[in-house]
């Protein structure tokens, strides 16, 4: 190696006003290309929307409601079916996975019907939710409950079954019990593990989410997409499919900022 060579890390962060530049250059690309399209005729207005048409028709949705509701509305009802099926895959899935990383017995018997099922895309059950609950609340939650499941219960699992064996033959020396081994070892140095998996599942869940609104809702995000269909409106599309972006992006980044608190507090 050639002397005074420094080698980059990788890992290390860029400084933020290069971050920044890099991301507003990236956004006006994009935009750039975008508006080069809609302007050159290639396709009509109608199926290609400029920019401009697109956040007009953003703003409109935000005050005057299209198939009953403003676009806040459909929003609050896609965010409330989300953060139902989301928070039961959570109250479910990692209680779960923490005791399947220590009870042996109860591993060999849930993973194999589990390996079977977690490959099941989400939007495979749809089907069934249109046929138990129609178009209530309970379809939507219940393919979002099965996109945001499996993540929960693999990285609690996984964070489980990692701990450093010296935490849990300390707690075996004084005795603990299996209930206090899994919520005072097993749980806090899991946690960085379970919250990983959270990022994953919320994004997961949020693009189930969608995809059982364009069937089995009358309400929401989705529906709000399959009637801009319907009506052949691109931009109303459009702006629904922007809506579910800055969505998905603010959950993961309350989600990211809680992962980093975690970590520092941790010293990590």
């Amino acid at each position: 190696m050639a002397q005074g060579l420094t080698l980059r890390d990788p890992t290390a962060p860029l400084p933020f006003a290069r971050w920044l530049a890099l991301t507003v250059a990236g956004f006006l690309a994009f935009f750039a290309v975008w508006w080069a399209a809609a302007a050159s005729g290639l396709a009509p207005p109608q199926f290609l929307p400029s920019p401009g048409a697109v956040a007009a028709q953003f703003v409109e949705l935000t005050h005057t409601p299209f198939v009953g509701y403003t676009l806040q509305q459909h929003l609050a009802s896609s965010f409330g079916r989300f953060a139902l099926g989301f928070g039961l895959a959570a109250a479910i899935g990692i209680p779960l996975g923490l005791m399947m990383g220590w009870f042996r017995a109860l591993d060999a018997i849930v993973t194999p019907l589990f390996d079977a099922l977690r490959f099941v895309a989400p939007i495979a059950w749809v089907p069934f939710a249109a046929l138990w609950f129609g178009t209530g609340i309970g379809g939507p939650v219940m393919v979002i409950f099965s996109g945001a499941f499996p993540p929960c219960v693999i990285n609690a699992y996984r964070g489980a079954r990692f701990v450093e064996p010296r935490f849990i033959e300390a707690a075996e020396t004084l005795g603990a019990s299996n209930w206090r081994m899994i919520t005072e070892v097993l749980l806090p140095s899991a946690v960085p593990s379970i919250v990983a998996g959270l990022r994953v599942s919320a994004g997961l869940g949020w693009q189930s989410l969608v995809g059982a609104e364009l069937i089995v809702a009358s309400s929401g995000i989705g529906y709000l997409l399959v009637r801009g269909q319907a009506n052949i409106s691109t931009s109303i599309v459009m702006s629904g499919m922007i809506a579910i972006g800055l969505v998905g992006f603010a959950i993961d980044i309350a989600l990211r900022l809680v992962e980093r608190r975690i970590n520092r507090q941790r010293g990590r």
